[in-house]
C-alpha cells in the first residue's frame, strides 16, 4: 500500500461525516493507545505513555444509552451539545448506545448528562 501524503489524508477526512470522523479518532486512539489531546500536544513520536494515562483520569465520555420516549427533545439536546447537524444528531440518537461527547472534563460531562437526562434520555459517564 502506498503511503498517503498529509494533503491526501486531509482530502479523505473532508469526505467523512462528523460521526465517521469521531469514530476514526476513537479507533486511532485505541490502536495507538493515545488520546487525541495527547497527540496534539506531544506528537505521535511520544508514544502515549504517562501523559495519556493522566489525560484519561480527568476525561469522561458521555454515552447516550437510550433516547427514551422524548426522542425529539433528546435530538435537540444532542445538537445543542455538539456541532452536529439535524441528520447526524438523529443518526447518533438512533444508534444508541453511542458516545455524544468524548474526552470531556468532569464538569462538562456532568452538565451534558444532566441536560440529556432532563430531555428524557438515559445517559452514562465512562
Amino acid at each position: 500500500m502506498a503511503k498517503l501524503t498529509n494533503d491526501e489524508l486531509i482530502e479523505a477526512f473532508k469526505e467523512l461525516t462528523i460521526i465517521e470522523l469521531s469514530e476514526f479518532v476513537k479507533q486511532f486512539e485505541e490502536t495507538f493507545e493515545v488520546t487525541a489531546a495527547a497527540v496534539a500536544v506531544a506528537g505521535p513520536a511520544a508514544g502515549g505513555g504517562d501523559a495519556a494515562a493522566e489525560e484519561e483520569k480527568d476525561s469522561f465520555d458521555v454515552v447516550l444509552e437510550s433516547a427514551g420516549e422524548k426522542k425529539i427533545a433528546v435530538i435537540k439536546e444532542v445538537r445543542a451539545l455538539t456541532s452536529l447537524g439535524l441528520k447526524e444528531a438523529k443518526d447518533l440518537v438512533d444508534a444508541a448506545p453511542k458516545a455524544v461527547l468524548e474526552g470531556a472534563n468532569k464538569e462538562t460531562a456532568e452538565k451534558a448528562k444532566a441536560q440529556l437526562e432532563e430531555a428524557g434520555a438515559t445517559v452514562t459517564l465512562k
